[in-house]
């Protein structure tokens, strides 16, 4: 937002200009699971997400349910924020990271008013303490983990382009045992997952895993690598007939696909108290911030 007369001229965003995205992305001081390609890229139709590329920031524009704009994307301590002081007036951000709003206070002060959105922070836990699951802390999970493995002979490979198809139709069957065309969330959920592994080979730094049980895949993991020492988990989901399954494919995409990376981030929980409760029993070390922000008197 350069000054109070340019318009922005923001485009929908497209697996085109991915790596331009993901060059201001690698220079942006504190990274949330918002705002990597990959959720971006899934989420777009259900949020009708654009972005703009400006002043060396990524502006990022939602439209529905209402218009709001995300946090900007991009090297934020070197932004003349004060030139466009007008523009962050006239507007209202959502899923600000806790490091932008520190850079804000520092230029704006009082004049910058935040609102605590704890429903969009991420979940940060140890990968080390999840494939472990030592302790009392873990005495559940490591339970239904183990009777998975007594039960079934399953088989954990690392999702690619030779399984997505079945990926694809697992996805497809869980939607049928959950009922997603009864729920808004579930169905917006399915299209952003659909849309992410139909675009498995575009989409850059994609990884996950498949479990499989008699040859049928009953659990898969999709993920991305956020940091260098960070993995971060978009979408995950399990055969309702498999009890464990949860826990095993956790466990294994965590022991196998991603056992270089020290942290895992599990995104958010939505205020959405079951997932929370299930987030929290895995025991985090941390969360990532994140405010809804507007500006006063500027």
């Amino acid at each position: 937002m350069p000054s109070a007369n340019k318009t922005l001229d923001f485009q929908k965003i497209t697996l085109q200009d991915q790596e331009r995205y993901l060059a201001h992305l690698a220079r942006c001081p504190q990274k949330t699971s918002d705002y990597s390609f990959a959720n971006l890229f899934g989420w777009a139709e259900e949020y009708g997400l654009e972005w703009c590329f400006d002043q060396g920031l990524v502006w990022l524009r939602q439209q529905s349910p209402f218009p709001v704009f995300w946090a900007p994307v991009g090297a934020w301590e070197d932004v003349d924020w004060e030139s466009i002081a007008p523009e962050l007036h006239r507007s209202s951000f959502h899923r600000v990271p806790e490091e932008l709003t520190r850079v804000w206070r520092q230029r704006f002060g009082e004049r910058m008013v935040l609102t605590e959105a704890q429903g969009q922070w991420d979940y940060i836990y140890s990968v080390q303490e999840l494939i472990e699951l030592k302790g009392n802390r873990f005495h559940k999970k490591k339970n239904l983990l183990r009777q998975f493995q007594r039960k079934y002979k399953a088989v954990y490979h690392a999702l690619d382009l030779d399984c997505v198809e079945r990926v694809l139709e697992m996805q497809s069957n869980w939607c049928t045992w959950k009922e997603c065309q009864d729920s808004h969330a579930l169905e917006a959920e399915n299209t952003a997952i659909e849309r992410v592994l139909k675009e498995w080979d575009r989409v850059s730094g994609l990884m996950g895993g498949a479990l499989e049980v008699e040859g049928e895949i009953i659990a898969y993991t999709v993920a991305e690598a956020l940091t260098t020492n960070t993995v971060v988990i978009h979408f995950e989901k399990g055969h309702t007939g498999y009890k464990g399954a949860y826990q095993a494919i956790n466990n294994l995409f965590l022991a196998s696909t991603a056992k270089g990376f020290e942290y895992v981030n599990r995104e958010q929980d939505l205020d959405d108290e079951g997932l929370r409760k299930a987030k929290l029993s895995y025991n985090p070390v941390r969360f990532l911030k994140k405010y809804d922000v507007r500006f006063i008197g500027l």
